[in-house]
């Protein structure tokens, strides 16, 4: 079976060829340097085409995790914990030498196409098909036509998406 999959993969990666891709990154939590905390910060790990709860890369398949959007930090109040937290991390991103305004991938987690079972996710493999699941409350669909979708959104997106 990985060899259909990887066949269902490597077709996609063709077709994306053109494609635009996002970053991929790693959370750093910041250290102390001369007993001086420094802010964290989140570290380039590549690229990706995303395609909703999958992350491709050229040889590689990934779960999506957190997106954060690159922003300076600016000292402002938040009504929630959560809201703050996005805040860090927009600005962890731009210390990691990301332009503001542009997306990157954190907490993503490689798919070992190996371990594919019938309640894996965002993989799984039931009845001889490999399927996806495409959101935590949401049902499976076949890997092809996910895909299929997916690159189609990702090559023509709708008007101001």
């Amino acid at each position: 079976m990985n060899t259909a999959v990887e066949g269902i993969l490597a077709a996609a990666r063709t077709r994306l060829a053109d494609a635009p891709r996002e970053r991929l990154g790693e959370l750093q939590e910041g250290r102390r340097l001369l007993g001086i905390p420094r802010a964290a910060r989140i570290a380039p790990r590549g690229t990706a085409w995303h395609l909703g709860a999958l992350l491709l890369t050229d040889d590689a398949v990934l779960s999506t995790g957190d997106i954060v959007r690159s922003r300076a930090e600016v000292r402002r109040g938040f009504a929630a914990e959560s809201q703050r937290r996005r805040a860090e991390l927009s600005a962890a991103a731009a210390r990691g030498g990301v332009p503001e305004g542009e997306t990157i991938h954190i907490q993503w987690a490689p798919v070992d196409l190996s371990a594919l079972g019938e309640r894996s996710a965002p993989l799984a493999l039931r009845g001889g098909e490999v399927l996806v699941r495409w959101s935590a409350a949401g049902g499976y669909m076949p890997l092809e036509r996910y895909l299929d979708e997916r690159i189609e959104l990702l090559r023509h997106p709708p008007e101001r998406a």
